[in-house]
């Protein structure tokens, strides 16, 4: 029997929203404070997946200057219209958050091609995050999302709401009414969306918390507007075996709850898909933790599980079970492989992968030059890492537990402001740097820094380099343990002092945010600005 082996989309890939289209399935997941935003994967078997395009790709989309750390975009809802052969996105772009309020703009866009471009937004609400569309098989369609109140004293009262959307005028119509408050006691209900099946519709929810209390529950009900009935054998999938009563005032995270016994762990935030020969699956959050840290430095990542319906019309995983699995039975579908993509991306032609991201910044010219040199990609100087602003990072996704990174520079520092080489990055708070620069009595030299709960650590003493030559940098990941070393051939490479921790990058260490661990290429100018680095390679190899 084939399988499919869990997490499908492994590193920082949360939030998964699935859809089918004929026979070709679409995944999106959330970004935060990332550009390019909301990644769409692609699969025809459910087993392999190949990332095909990003749909917010301009500030016009997506407007991240100065955002917080894991704000920006969360939970992305990916819909598929059968009637009008059309894809609609809903998206949220959040500003700010506290235990009361929380500033975020909704908006939704739409393609007839998924890899082409998108409408342009459209404003919804600022009532709330998690926002999702549902349309209805007469027509109709119906935005649900989480209602933020922030009034003392409804802390526990927060609802998940729906109301009708007129896609004549694009927007909202009538007053939206509280559909759940959620289906089991472990609180923070969330990520709601609706589904119909034999008439009956169905609103999957997040609950316990988006981290080792996670879950996915479900409620039905015979209108689209409730009253909704939570099903009795609540939750449906997690990978918490024991219940537990929580709320928005406790701490999210519950690392208490590490379940050994589970195939991966924080199962949530669920997406139902049926296949086109009547099979059902929930794609949802999970994550990998490097133990006995409890750290998750991959971030949160997307599995996939098997599901079926009982004759009474409740939603049950496959095995009977509701404890997420790391492996799963694949569909009755022929499989599908994409062409790997090659690990060393050498900037010829132009050509940049998908993918490479960088925080808060779409990748343009201006800092990020793909064509005044041939085969190299130019870093203009900017900010320093630890800003949340004019930042020069080109980086992508760490995804193994074994991992290597490797990238050649060549850089001519005229002063200690200018620096550029390799960052190991969760944010602007929580990063390593391996980097070229200039010292008074060294000249041009190889040092490193962490940058950690607002410390700056020097990792080692600057070491003289020839200046005019090349330095290679390299990061090699081996569980919890980073190794950072340099190279003046290509060949002999120097590690810079031992080991460093690798869990220190993680959302349950980085004072509880939401993304998860990069690799890549940076460069800072805090003189003028205006120095240029010449990356001409970049590698990235899963061990």
């Amino acid at each position: 029997m084939k399988t499919i082996k869990n997490p499908i989309l492994p590193g920082f890939n949360p939030d998964p929203c699935i859809v089918r289209a004929g026979d070709d399935y679409y995944i999106a997941v959330s970004t935060f404070e990332w550009f390019p935003g909301v990644p769409i994967y692609h699969s025809r078997d459910l087993i392999h997946w190949e990332l095909v395009s990003h749909a917010l790709k301009t500030r016009e989309y997506l407007d991240l200057t100065g955002e917080e750390e894991s704000k920006g975009v969360w939970a992305p809802c990916l819909s598929y219209c059968e009637s009008e052969k059309r894809f609609y996105l809903i998206y949220s772009n959040v500003h700010g958050s506290n235990p009361w309020f929380f500033d975020v703009d909704n908006y939704l866009i739409w393609t007839d091609d998924i890899n082409g471009e998108w409408s342009k937004p459209v404003y919804l609400n600022s009532s709330g995050f998690d926002p999702s569309l549902f349309h209805d098989g007469d027509g109709r369609k119906w935005l649900v999302n989480k209602d933020r109140d922030f009034r003392p004293g409804n802390m526990d009262n927060r609802s998940i709401v729906i109301q009708e959307f007129d896609p004549k005028s694009c927007s909202l119509t009538g007053e939206p009414v509280s559909i759940s408050r959620g289906a089991t006691k472990r609180g923070f209900v969330e990520a709601a969306h609706i589904y119909k099946h034999k008439g009956m519709y169905y609103l999957v929810t997040a609950e316990g918390g988006t981290g080792y209390g996670h879950c996915v529950a479900v409620l039905r009900s015979a209108s689209v507007t409730g009253p909704y009935e939570p099903d009795p054998a609540n939750p449906v999938i997690t990978s918490a075996a024991w219940e537990f009563t929580a709320s928005e005032a406790s701490p999210y995270m519950m690392p208490e709850l590490c379940n050994p016994q589970a195939g991966v762990q924080k199962a949530g935030h669920g997406s139902l898909v049926e296949t086109q020969n009547g099979e059902w699956y929930m794609a949802h959050l999970c994550g990998r933790p490097i133990l006995p840290q409890r750290r998750c430095y991959l971030g949160r990542e997307t599995a996939i599980q098997k599901m079926t319906w009982t004759q009474d019309g409740w939603l049950r995983m496959a095995d009977g079970s509701n404890l997420a699995k790391a492996e799963t039975p694949a569909p009755d579908l022929p499989e599908h492989v994409f062409e790997k993509e090659a690990a060393v991306n050498d900037f010829d032609n132009g050509h940049i992968s998908l993918q490479f991201c960088s925080p808060r910044n779409p990748i343009t010219p201006d800092w990020a030059d793909l064509s005044s040199r041939d085969g190299y990609l130019r870093l203009r100087g900017r900010d320093s890492l630890t800003s949340r602003y004019d930042v020069s990072v080109v980086a992508r996704r760490v995804t193994s537990f074994k991992a290597k990174a490797l990238t050649k520079l060549e850089f001519s520092p005229e002063r200690y402001h200018h620096m550029a080489g390799l960052t190991v990055y969760y944010n602007s708070n929580n990063h390593y740097a391996l980097y070229k620069t200039f010292d008074e009595k060294l000249g041009h030299c190889v040092t490193a820094y962490l940058y950690s709960e607002h410390r700056l650590t020097e990792l080692c003493k600057p070491v003289a380099v020839p200046e005019g030559r090349p330095v290679w940098f390299q990061a090699y990941i081996d569980g919890p343990s980073l190794t950072l070393s340099y190279s003046i051939d290509g060949e002999k490479f120097t590690p810079v002092g031992m080991p460093f921790d690798m869990t220190l990058l993680a959302d349950e260490y980085a004072q509880q945010m939401f993304t998860g661990s990069f690799v890549g290429m940076f460069a800072s100018d805090l003189h003028t600005k205006s120095i240029w680095a010449d990356f001409d390679m970049f590698s990235y190899e899963d061990a």
